[in-house]
């Protein structure tokens, strides 16, 4: 892999000095909007209320965090000012409304943003959601393949790095049946991984990964066998990965990274597993608070330790050879990017 002056930018601005990714995401819409339009009784959360929950988060957790993950519909407008230029950013562009088709779901870009505009905002990083299983049907598949193949150009275009995350979800002949952003009941560790291995051909652009654990968070039992579909998952991505926790509690997830710090991962992004008990306590604002200084911050602190200790350093990982990500007046993209007219 090759990294353009833009691309390798956002990747530094991304991670600690060390390469490793330490990265909160702050970007849920669902998991945030349905507890409290539950706890109001009402169909829709306000706007204001879903804000200032993204915006107590950024306060609260950005100084443990090399980056944080933002939305344009509420994260963006209400806490662009609160975060610190000295941390990285990361745009949402999907929408967290997917589409259902016969067949599978299908994944879109939020309207009147686009790749070109979070770049224009001076972000660091695309990050985009792809809803995915192999063993969809065949359209649902190409039309998804597509929208990332797309993205995956733009970001190149405009030299910023793509973040890709997928999840695999509950097909209609599934048992399992749910629209929420959790981890899916009996997913099996074949289809994470094949769609791992599809997303991770050239064809798509891919600068870093953002995957879900390839077993059931209670699977995951620090044995020989879950190490091993680790160590698959990592080999198949062959660019730098960072772990999502799906909604896993803190100790599932603190499991999780044990395993995929050893199969190569840099690191993590990670939303619920931190916030989630703070968050809890809606409407207690004040324990709230509380909540996110107190027990998520220390999870936080415990966590960026182990990936201290086991995670890999994303500018050494084996796609980019024995000189790791550097970059050089010489090199091809440099020239192409920068020759003068």
């Amino acid at each position: 892999m090759q990294l353009t002056p833009g691309k390798l930018w956002g990747m530094r601005r991304m991670a600690d000095e060390r390469g490793i990714f330490k990265m909160t995401a702050v970007d849920q819409r669902p998991p945030i909007k349905g507890p409290i339009a539950q706890h109001l009784g009402c169909e829709e959360a306000p706007w204001e209320e879903v804000a200032k929950f993204k915006g107590l988060l950024v306060e609260t957790l950005q100084d443990k965090s090399t980056a944080m993950l933002l939305d344009p519909h509420y994260a963006i407008p209400y806490s662009i000012d609160a975060l610190s230029p000295q941390k990285g950013l990361i745009v949402t562009l999907e929408d967290s409304l997917f589409g259902e088709a016969h067949g599978g779901r299908l994944s879109a870009d939020i309207d009147d943003w686009s790749v070109a505009k979070i770049k224009a905002m001076g972000a660091d990083a695309v990050k985009f959601l792809a809803w995915y299983r192999p063993d969809a049907g065949a359209a649902v598949n190409e039309r998804q393949h597509d929208c990332v193949k797309r993205i995956g150009e733009e970001c190149a275009e405009h030299d910023i790095p793509f973040l890709l995350e997928m999840l695999v979800y509950p097909l209609e002949s599934d048992a399992d049946q749910t629209k929420d952003y959790v981890e899916m009941e009996g997913k099996k560790s074949d289809h994470v991984l094949a769609s791992v291995a599809e997303f991770a051909k050239p064809d798509y652009g891919v600068d870093v990964f953002k995957l879900e654990s390839p077993l059931n968070a209670d699977k995951v039992d620090g044995s020989a066998d879950a190490q091993a579909v680790f160590d698959e998952m990592g080999a198949l991505a062959g660019r730098p990965w960072v772990m999502l926790s799906a909604g896993a509690g803190k100790e599932a997830f603190r499991n999780i990274l044990v395993h995929a710090f050893a199969a190569g991962a840099s690191g993590f992004l990670a939303g619920r597993a931190i916030w989630l008990d703070a968050f809890s306590h809606y409407p207690d604002w004040t324990a709230i608070r509380e909540g996110l200084e107190g027990s998520a911050a220390d999870y936080m602190t415990d966590i960026s330790a182990l990936a201290d200790e086991k995670a890999q350093s994303w500018p050494v990982h084996s796609c980019y050879g024995d000189g790791g990500a550097r970059f050089a007046p010489a090199d091809a993209s440099f020239r192409h990017v920068y020759q003068p007219m």
